[in-house]
């Protein structure tokens, strides 16, 4: 336990050393707070009580997974937390804006309502939408961490309570282009036409494959038919009046001219990477969060094309 700890004090020593770098150059930190923490984490060791392990956390079939997503977290015991007046939340809250200057809250419609899935099933199929905490659970955060930093992750099945929670709070919500041209539900709202200021707009995210794995890839699995990606891409290329060249560059382009407040690119987006640098693949649990990126990237010349559309841009 002492080496863990030791590992864990060098490892807040370094960040905290490199968040000072970056504040002192005006670069801003967006961290991630996922909603769920593993059964074999520090944090269901020590608070039991907290947890419920007959049932585990998953999503239904979605885009990612044809029998949903089994993500296998214990689910929170959402009355025992909030007789405790959401304490342990509080302080991951103030830990994770004591790292970064921002967050995402990941999975932010589990708050309104979340998928439960009992324990022992192979699949995501067999489960129930149950109610979360909602609004008295941020108002909880607010009155001790004050105004909240957050951007909500508002992907997958999103409902009106949903949004209502988050319009409520005023969290920014998040767009994903690669999204904008196929079969997604919320495909109109990722289509930058539709943007309002306030969202947060992404080439992709760690989820999905890379800009240039998605162009090059043709479809034919349980998701997404041949036809379906002919149809995309055909719709992308009409939508973004391109020929299909360099379509990382076209997406990170086509955002940073948008109205979206906040705009991200995955930096294997930004160096046209393939699927070989896909950071995750949701519903499998191997083989993932491997890629990591190499000194003599990040070249002087992909600064200047960055800073130009900055610069052209008006987000410098």
């Amino acid at each position: 336990m002492e080496y863990h700890q030791f590992l864990q004090f060098e490892f807040f020593r370094q960040w905290n050393a490199l968040k000072q770098h970056c504040a002192a150059r005006n670069i801003f930190l967006l961290g991630d707070l996922p909603i769920y923490v593993a059964r074999d984490s520090a944090d269901v060791w020590a608070h039991p009580d907290f947890f419920r392990t007959d049932v585990v956390a998953g999503v239904p079939p979605d885009y990612f997974s044809a029998t949903g997503q089994l993500w296998g977290n214990p689910i929170y015991d959402w009355e025992r937390l909030a007789a405790d007046s959401y304490r342990w939340w509080i302080e991951r809250g103030r830990a994770a804006l004591k790292s970064f200057d921002a967050v995402r809250l990941d999975h932010f419609r589990g708050f309104e309502a979340y998928w439960e899935v009992p324990a022992g099933e192979t699949t995501a199929i067999h489960g129930q939408w149950v109610k979360g905490p909602g609004e008295e659970f941020f108002r909880a955060l607010e009155a001790e961490l004050g105004e909240l930093p957050f951007i909500a992750e508002n992907l997958g099945v999103i409902t009106l309570e949903v949004e209502v929670l988050r319009h409520r709070f005023g969290f920014p919500g998040m767009a994903i282009l690669q999204f904008a041209f196929g079969n997604d539900p919320q495909e109109r709202g990722f289509q930058p036409h539709n943007y309002t200021p306030e969202l947060a707009a992404y080439t992709g995210t760690h989820d999905n494959d890379t800009v240039t794995g998605w162009w090059r890839s043709e479809g034919g699995d349980s998701v997404r038919t041949s036809e379906d990606n002919r149809i995309e891409k055909a719709r992308a290329r009409a939508y973004l009046g391109t020929d299909g060249h360099q379509m990382n560059w076209v997406l990170i382009r086509t955002l940073m001219s948008s109205v979206a407040e906040t705009v991200l690119a995955p930096l294997q987006d930004v160096l046209g990477l393939g699927s070989e640098a896909r950071m995750n693949i949701p519903a499998t649990a191997s083989r993932n969060w491997r890629w990591r990126f190499r000194p003599g990237m990040l070249t002087d010349a992909l600064a200047a094309r960055l800073s130009e559309m900055a610069s052209l841009y008006e987000r410098a």
